[in-house]
C-alpha cells in the first residue's frame, strides 16, 4: 500500500511539472511570435516615421527604444527556449541536449571562423542590436538561431521522410540533406533584408552577386546544417521516435511565423526573387512534409500476459 501510495505521488508531480514545462513552453513561443510582429512594426513603421515617436510620452518613448535596442535578442532567446522546451517535451531531455549542444558549438565555430577569415560564407560582419558578441565578433543569439530553426527543419524533413518507421542509409542522408535546405531557403530571405537595407544588422565587406550576398554563403549554411543534424542523426541513431502529425504543428508555425518575418522584410525592401526561392526551396517542402507526417497516434502494441491455470483433479469420496 505504500508503495501504491509512493508511486502515485511520484506520478503526481512528475504531471505538475510537465503542466508547467508546458505553459512556460507556450509562453516563450507566443512571446516568439509576438515579438515578431512587434519587430515587423517597429522596423518598418516606427523608424521610418521617427518623428512621431517624439510626441509620444516619455515611458511609451522608453519602451519603444527598448524594444528597438533588445527586441531582436528577446525574439531569438524565446525562440530557443520555446523550441528547446518543445523538444523536451516532446523527445526527452537527452535527445534535445543531441541536437541543442552539436548545432550551437558547430555553427558558432563557422560563425566565428567566417567572420574573422571568410570562410564558410564569405567576409562579413555584425553589427549592434543583436547582443553581446562572442570573441567580439558574434552575438550570442546567432548560434541560439541556429539552434531552434534548424531544430524545427529537421524535424520537418526526419518525420515527413518517416526516417523512425523506414529506416536506412538513404533516408537518413535525404532527412538531413532536406533539413538543411529548409533551413538554407530561410536564409535566402532573410540575408537580403537583414544586410542591405537602411536598418542591417550585418553587411558583406565584399558584397556578392545574389542581392548583395556571395553564392559562398549558401554553400556555408548548407555545409553548417549538414554536419550538425549529421552529428544529430548519428546520437539519436539507437533511439527511434513515433510521430504524429499534431506534434509536429509547433515546428511547422515555427517555420512558417520566422519565414513570414523574413518575407515582409524583403517585399518591403523590393527583394522578390529571393522570396520566391524561399517559397519554392523551404515553405513548399515544409507544407509537404508536415502533411506526410502521420496523421494517426502510432500504436505500440501491448502484450497481454499469458495466464497459466493448472487443471484440478476433484475426486468425490
Amino acid at each position: 500500500m505504500a508503495r501504491m501510495n509512493s508511486t502515485s505521488l511520484a506520478a503526481s508531480k512528475k504531471g505538475i511539472i510537465m503542466r508547467k514545462l508546458v505553459i512556460a513552453e507556450r509562453v516563450s513561443l507566443i512571446g516568439h511570435i509576438v515579438s515578431t510582429v512587434f519587430g515587423l512594426v517597429g522596423i518598418l513603421l516606427v523608424i521610418p516615421n521617427a518623428q512621431v515617436i517624439f510626441n509620444l510620452s516619455e515611458l511609451a518613448q522608453t519602451a519603444i527604444q527598448w524594444s528597438m535596442a533588445g527586441g531582436g535578442v528577446v525574439y531569438m532567446i524565446l525562440g530557443a527556449a520555446g523550441v528547446f522546451l518543445y523538444a523536451t517535451r516532446i523527445l526527452g531531455l537527452g535527445r534535445a541536449l543531441a541536437f541543442l549542444l552539436p548545432s550551437v558549438f558547430i555553427s558558432l565555430g563557422s560563425e566565428l571562423l567566417g567572420t574573422s577569415t571568410g570562410f564558410p560564407f564569405g567576409h562579413y560582419s555584425y553589427l549592434s542590436g543583436l547582443g553581446y558578441k562572442i570573441a567580439g565578433l558574434v552575438p550570442f543569439t546567432i548560434p541560439l538561431s541556429w539552434f531552434y530553426l534548424g531544430f524545427v527543419s529537421y524535424l520537418l524533413a526526419r518525420a515527413g521522410l518517416e526516417v523512425d518507421k523506414k529506416p536506412n542509409l538513404w533516408r537518413h542522408i535525404s532527412a538531413i540533406a532536406l533539413g538543411a535546405l529548409l533551413l538554407t531557403s530561410w536564409d535566402f530571405v532573410l540575408d537580403p533584408a537583414m544586410s542591405q537595407t537602411s536598418l542591417p544588422f550585418w553587411y558583406w565587406q565584399q558584397p556578392g552577386p545574389f542581392f548583395g550576398m556571395p553564392y559562398q554563403n549558401f554553400a556555408g549554411w548548407l555545409g553548417t546544417s549538414s554536419v550538425f543534424m549529421a552529428v544529430t542523426a548519428l546520437l539519436w541513431r539507437n533511439n527511434p521516435i513515433n510521430w504524429e502529425r499534431s506534434q509536429l504543428n509547433i515546428p511547422f508555425a515555427v517555420y512558417l511565423s520566422n519565414f513570414g518575418f523574413a518575407t515582409v522584410m524583403s517585399l518591403t525592401a523590393g527583394f522578390f526573387v529571393p522570396v520566391l526561392l524561399g517559397l519554392l526551396l523551404g515553405v513548399t517542402p515544409a507544407v509537404l512534409l508536415w502533411l506526410k507526417g502521420s496523421p494517426t497516434p502510432v500504436q505500440v502494441p501491448i502484450e497481454s500476459p499469458e495466464i497459466s491455470v493448472a487443471r484440478v483433479k476433484v475426486t468425490a469420496k
